[in-house]
């Protein structure tokens, strides 16, 4: 058994997997950025490492200094998490080859399933095939053309490395393709530290239905279920359930059949996901995601199986403690995914910014695993991922009458998030019906009127002196908890200051919306990407002036009125604040 791991991620993830290793017995080493030297992963950690930077490539996607810091600890296991480094092959070969256990499968299979391309040609070899589509990278937009005048549009184009559907956009018509090549490639190098991009035929309106896999090195493979992740938005999931319901149980048995035989085809150990689209009852294969998924807390509520203790005993050389018939599914889970993302009534918009408040709901069949406590930051750096409310139900309606009750009682002020969103999808009758796709959040749910909720930060009403006081060192770049006795005046200014009542911030609106006047304003702090405009062009109300990178997605920043650009006031590459003007029309 493994006897110190290192957590090579950050947020949600990384909390849930030190959890698991304290249960286990097991050291735990973080890793954290400037921004993250509070962290929860951090404190909760058996020591912690400052790996420099701000951004993701500065810090989590540094590779020389967390080997460094896996050498120094001594560490005998790495636990990737998902994103960052979690489908690198080169990451992953860089560990073992320090004979450190890599807590994920080994490095050829995450080369196959990687590369989107190779993952369908071995899946094809395996008599699994998925919706039509090239195993050809995208190195021109005729290409793009030629494919929609053979099979029709709409069109996917995705990133080659990539999952999650970051760096996927769909092409509507050929009008589109260029455009829509340029932001799938900068937002797969953003995401991924790879451009490369594929392209296949999007289904009108399938199901996104997964399979949780598990193997290990002595050549047992089970599939542990089904779940559905079908309500997301952007191609990015909000609410997933497990196991996924409505559909034919043999047509369920054959998903998770197939799933093990892409999994054997590549020789995979440790978990992983298959991914389907369901649509007119029949079922295609999408792509392999070669890590934990976000959504893994649902399945382990229908199985009982502790999905990341598993990961950590395969890659300590144990074989899997069950069969596939020792799996049974029972009652039914629901995961909604808590972004700090005001919905704006449809548009969808990241909102960093600090937590002031969290309030938890609990109860029966309730579990909240979260990356933040009240007073940390949600960073524009990273994912916007506050934390994920998991609920479990005898049946569906049960499990979606707790989750809408459990979301009643969360309460995250300081940041907007989507909890109105989340709930609106679980009260809708098409949602109770199983008449939702993976369009159906964008094309036919009304979110007219539904924010992020209030993001007063609430007022601090403590002028207790406090002579002890808890703070954090480094000492050679090892972080390190110390506690203080400092004078009791010292101890009431800092609390007189940190109850200075901050005024309400405004929440975010739809990209562009500046109160009818012809100054374009960003709505949120993030990086321009793409200026689209020059002085003297001429724009109608809703066409795109910038894109704005925040959080990691693409937001189009448009005019509001008709008229003619005056003036540009950014350019690619600048850092931009909430409320800024990037243009002016005329």
């Amino acid at each position: 058994m493994l006897s110190k791991v290192l957590v090579a991620n950050r947020g949600e993830i990384a909390v849930r997997v030190i959890r698991a290793c304290r249960e286990m017995g097991i050291a735990t080493v973080a890793v954290y950025s400037e921004l993250d030297r509070s962290a929860l992963h951090v404190r909760m950690a058996d020591e912690a490492h400052a790996l420099g930077g701000q951004t993701a490539a500065e810090s989590y996607l540094n590779t020389e200094a967390i080997l460094g810091i896996i050498e120094r600890t001594g560490t005998d296991g790495v636990h990737p998490g998902y994103g960052f480094f979690s489908e690198n092959a080169d990451f992953a070969r860089a560990i073992t080859s320090l004979g450190v256990a890599f807590i994920g499968p080994n490095p050829e299979a995450i080369e196959i399933m990687g590369d989107k391309i190779s993952a369908r040609q071995a899946a094809e070899r395996v008599g699994v095939h998925g919706v039509p589509g090239t195993t050809e990278l995208i190195t021109d937009p005729s290409q793009v053309r030629a494919f929609g005048a053979e099979y029709g549009y709409p069109v996917a184009i995705k990133a080659a490395y990539g999952g999650g559907g970051r760096g996927m956009k769909v092409v509507a018509d050929e009008r589109a393709v260029e455009e829509a090549i340029e932001s799938a490639q900068r937002e797969a190098l953003s995401y991924f530290g790879r451009d490369e991009i594929y392209m296949e035929r999007y289904l009108e309106k399938p199901r996104h239905v997964e399979v949780q896999v598990l193997a290990d090195g002595h050549g047992n493979c089970v599939y542990l279920g089904t779940r559905d992740c079908s309500a997301q938005r952007r191609h990015q999931k909000l609410i997933e359930e497990a196991p996924a319901a409505g559909i034919d149980p043999d047509v369920l048995a054959a998903m998770g059949e197939a799933a093990v035989k892409v999994a054997q085809g590549c020789d995979y150990v440790n978990a992983g996901t298959v991914e389907f689209l369901y649509e007119d009852g029949a079922f295609y294969y999408l792509e392999m995601n070669t890590r934990l998924q976000v959504e893994h807390p649902a399945t382990e509520l229908v199985t009982g199986v502790d999905l990341v203790e598993q990961q950590i005993r395969v890659a300590s050389g144990e074989p899997l403690p069950f069969t596939q018939n020792d799996i049974a599914i029972s009652g039914h889970a629901i995961e909604v995914r808590i972004n700090a993302e005001d919905p704006a009534e449809g548009a969808f918009l990241p909102s960093p910014g600090p937590i002031t408040g969290l309030q938890l709901p609990s109860g029966f069949g309730t579990r909240w695993d979260g990356g933040y406590e009240a007073g940390d930051e949600i960073s524009q750096f990273y994912d916007n991922l506050v934390g994920k409310l998991i609920c479990w139900g005898r049946d569906r309606p049960t499990a979606i009458a707790r989750t809408l009750r459990a979301l009643d009682e969360l309460e995250v002020s300081g940041v907007a998030t989507t909890i109105g969103a989340d709930k609106a999808i679980l009260a809708h009758p098409d949602f109770a019906a199983l008449a939702h796709s993976t369009k159906w959040v964008e094309e036919t749910l009304d979110l007219t009127g539904i924010g992020g909720g209030d993001t007063v930060p609430p007022e601090v009403d403590d002028d207790e002196p406090r002579v002890q006081r808890d703070i954090d060192v480094e000492v050679n770049g090892q972080r390190y908890s110390v506690r203080m006795w400092v004078p009791e005046t010292a101890s009431t200014a800092a609390s007189a200051t940190g109850a200075v009542k901050r005024p309400k911030r405004a929440a975010a609106g739809r990209s562009g919306d500046s109160g009818g006047s012809g100054d374009v304003v960003v709505p949120m702090q993030g990086t321009i990407v793409k200026v689209i405009v020059a002085e003297g062009d001429a724009v109608e109300a809703g066409d795109p002036i910038v894109v704005l990178e925040a959080m990691k997605m693409e937001n189009n920043v448009c005019a509001e009125k008709s008229g003619t650009v005056v003036e540009v006031r950014v350019a690619e590459g600048d850092a931009v604040g909430g409320g800024d003007v990037v243009a002016v029309i005329d």
